[in-house]
C-alpha cells in the first residue's frame, strides 16, 4: 500500500487536527514516489545540504555528460568530470563509495525491497556518505515505508515549528511520536503545506520525484 491513501488519511487527520486543517486548505498530498535503485539514491545524495532545485539540476548535468548513471559509469569519472557536472568533491566521494558498494557486492538495493526497515537502515548507513536523512528519504520516496520522521529535514522541522507550539527539535521529534504509523504521511503533508504556501511546483522545484 502506498503512503498516500484515502485509509490513512482519515485516520492521521482525526488524530491530529493539524493535518485536517492542511488537508482542508490544500488537499491530499500528492502520492510521491521514485523508483528503487541506483538512480534514485544518487540523487538523493545529491540532494543533501543544498536546495533541491539545485541538486535537480546539478543531477541533469550528470545524467547528461554519462548517458546513463550506473556504477561503472560514476567510477569512470575523474575529479575534473564531476566538477564539469558541478559535483562537489564530498559529493563526489559518497557517489563513489555507494558504486564501489555496488560493484563490490557489499549491498544490493534490489533485495532492500523485501527487507525491514531496520535492517534497510543499516546496510545504507554502512556506506560513507549515506546518514539517516538520506536513509529516510529512501525508505519513504522509494520503499514508500508508512512510518518515517525524517528529522533532520529542514523543511519537515522548520513548518512544524510554525503550525504548532513546539519549537527545540526534541519537542519536534516527541509530538511526531502522536502520529504514529503514519508518520510517512504526516511528512507529506507537512511538505505539502510547505510547497503549496510557498507556490512551488514540486516537480519542478524540488527535485524530489
Amino acid at each position: 500500500m502506498t503512503i498516500v491513501n484515502q485509509n490513512d488519511i482519515e485516520q492521521l487527520t482525526k488524530m491530529d487536527s493539524l493535518f485536517a486543517s492542511i488537508d482542508v486548505k490544500f488537499g491530499h498530498p500528492p502520492p510521491w514516489t521514485r523508483p528503487p535503485g541506483f538512480i534514485s539514491l544518487s540523487k538523493i545524495i545529491l540532494e543533501q545540504q543544498v536546495s533541491l532545485a539545485s541538486a535537480n539540476a546539478h543531477f541533469l548535468k550528470l545524467n547528461t555528460y554519462l548517458h546513463g548513471i550506473t556504477p561503472s559509469n560514476i567510477l569512470r569519472l575523474t575529479d575534473e568530470d564531476m566538477r564539469i557536472c558541478q559535483i562537489s568533491r564530498q559529493k563526489t566521494i559518497y557517489l563513489r563509495a555507494l558504486s564501489i558498494a555496488i560493484l563490490q557486492g557489499e549491498i544490493n538495493l534490489e533485495a532492500l525491497t523485501e527487507q525491514n526497515e531496520t535492517e534497510v537502515r543499516e546496510k545504507l548507513t554502512k556506506i560513507k556518505g549515506i546518514g539517516n536523512w538520506t536513509a529516510d528519504i529512501y525508505l519513504m520516496f522509494c520503499l514508500q515505508s508508512k512510518d518515517i520522521f525524517p528529522s533532520g529535514d529542514i523543511a519537515v522541522i522548520n513548518t512544524v515549528r510554525e503550525l504548532s507550539e513546539v519549537k527545540t527539535k526534541e519537542e519536534i521529534i516527541s509530538l511526531s511520536e502522536k502520529w504514529k504509523p503514519f508518520r510517512s504521511l504526516a511528512t507529506y503533508y507537512l511538505w505539502h503545506y510547505y510547497l503549496s504556501k510557498r507556490q512551488k511546483n514540486f516537480k519542478n522545484a524540488s527535485g524530489l520525484i
